[in-house]
């Protein structure tokens, strides 16, 4: 499984950005697929998933109501639209990819087998 991601940039607070993972069309028909991110000195976080339906989506409170992760089946791509964009959303984001069927859904990173190299959103005041 190939994650390919891309969109960071540098944005000014309360701006927007959208962020892309490119995957196989396999992958996605099978795959709950989520973004974490990890700001300099800190833990990775989880920030969003949508499974493998993509019936259902999961935010971290961070996120919520800012952040919306949706997919286009055609472009086989996942997307995270970033909106009201804040300092302290500065980080490196990785997409992730598990085997969905059969299991339920995870927030955990260490439930997800597939990451993407990182794409870095730089947010400044």
């Amino acid at each position: 499984v190939q994650l390919q991601a891309s969109g960071g940039g540098l944005v000014q607070a309360g701006g927007s950005l959208r962020l892309s993972c490119a995957t196989s069309r396999s992958t996605f028909s099978r795959y709950d697929m989520a973004w974490f991110r990890q700001a300099p000195g800190k833990e990775r976080e989880f920030v969003a998933s949508i499974r493998w339906t993509g019936r259902s989506t999961d935010y971290a409170d961070s996120a919520k109501g800012r952040f919306t992760i949706s997919r286009d089946i055609a472009k086989s791509t996942v997307f995270l639209q970033m909106n009201s964009l804040k300092p302290e959303d500065t980080a490196v984001y990785y997409c992730a990819a598990r085997l969905g069927i059969a299991k339920g859904p995870s927030t955990h990173g260490s439930e997800y087998d597939y990451w993407g190299q990182g794409t870095l959103v730089t947010v400044s005041s």
